[in-house]
């Protein structure tokens, strides 16, 4: 039982001592490791403390860096000049390559505006000719009313002049052609126009109009009577004027409204309104006469004074009210082309 006894103490002396021995070990390799790592902060640390040495070196080194950074510009700098120069001048070729193209496009457009008002001038003048009626006005009774409107200022100055000889042989040569161009008009259907239906009214007017003023100047006719003889035949022209200008188809410019190759209306003068002119052109013919006969303030010029007055009146409200006196000729309608069934 000892014996026993022994041996576990033998075994437990031994187990404590195997642990002493390690332990020994244990901090022998703690002591080794510690170290190791002090080493190891150690160099870490001078490595660290030198190249902190080195950058503050190099950052004290101001002027070094300056010219490092110099370089650097200069040779950086003019590139980027160059660079954005090119941009520069691209942006400019851009431009003027945009403007040029859009002055193109202008003159294209101004050329094509052109030519569309140059085919809607020949189309109007085209649909014009087909819608207005043309005659005609070179013929012998329009020569023979422009012949009598030209030669009634002549007319006027001889009265004046006291020469009443000759203004009563050309009254007679005027009362011609007044019976002679409605005679050719009537005979040839191809001497008439509707021009002339303006102009012998017109022709009459002017030279009934002249001798009244003339007679009346050198103290052969009334002032009165003049006076209504006038503002009837002013009257007169100016409902004309106005006819014409409502008869004439749209565009009325001044050119086509003079055009006398356009007829679109036609007059057609009222019975009493002729007798009106054969008693005015009596009057002024038995006035021009009355100095070369020696019968000037006979009682038979009084009457006719009174007589012309009348019928003036009469003639005046004849086209003021009577229906007919003129008439719109009719729009030529253009042919249409019939449409496939």
């Amino acid at each position: 039982m000892e014996g026993h006894f022994m041996k576990v103490c033998l075994r437990a002396c031994s187990l404590l001592r195997c642990s002493n021995l390690n332990i020994v070990a244990v901090s022998a390799v703690g002591q080794r490791a510690a170290a190791s790592q002090h080493e190891s902060v150690v160099r870490l640390s001078r490595m660290l403390s030198s190249d902190h040495r080195k950058r503050v070196i190099a950052s004290n080194n101001v002027p070094g860096r300056q010219n490092r950074q110099n370089g650097f510009l200069e040779s950086v700098l003019p590139n980027q000049k160059h660079l954005r120069l090119k941009q520069t001048q691209n942006r400019i070729r851009e431009t003027q390559d945009k403007i040029k193209k859009t002055q193109q496009r202008f003159k294209e457009s101004k050329q094509r505006i052109l030519n569309d008002i140059k085919d809607t001038k020949t189309m109007m003048k085209e649909r014009m000719e087909d819608i207005i009626e043309r005659e005609n006005i070179y013929t012998i009774p329009n020569v023979l009313c422009v012949t009598r409107i030209v030669f009634s200022p002549y007319l006027g100055y001889l009265i004046i002049q006291s020469d009443f000889n000759l203004a009563l042989g050309l009254l007679v040569v005027a009362g011609v052609t007044d019976a002679l161009d409605g005679w050719i008009a009537r005979t040839w259907k191809s001497q008439s126009s509707k021009l002339g239906s303006f102009l012998d009214p017109m022709a009459d007017k002017v030279l009934i109009a002249t001798l009244f003023l003339s007679l009346t100047y050198v103290d052969l006719i009334p002032i009165a009577l003049t006076s209504l003889i006038v503002v009837r035949d002013v009257a007169l022209v100016a409902a004309g004027s106005y006819i014409r200008y409502k008869s004439l188809p749209a565009p009325h410019t001044f050119r086509r409204y003079f055009d006398a190759t356009h007829a679109t209306a036609q007059l057609a003068p009222t019975n009493i309104s002729k007798f009106n002119t054969m008693v005015q052109l009596a009057l002024v013919a038995f006035t021009l006469g009355a100095p070369v006969f020696q019968y000037v303030d006979h009682a038979a010029l009084h009457g006719l004074w009174y007589l012309t007055a009348g019928t003036t009146v009469a003639s005046a409200l004849s086209y003021a009210f009577s229906k007919g006196t003129y008439k719109f000729l009719k729009v030529k309608r253009p042919s249409r082309s019939s449409k496939p069934s």
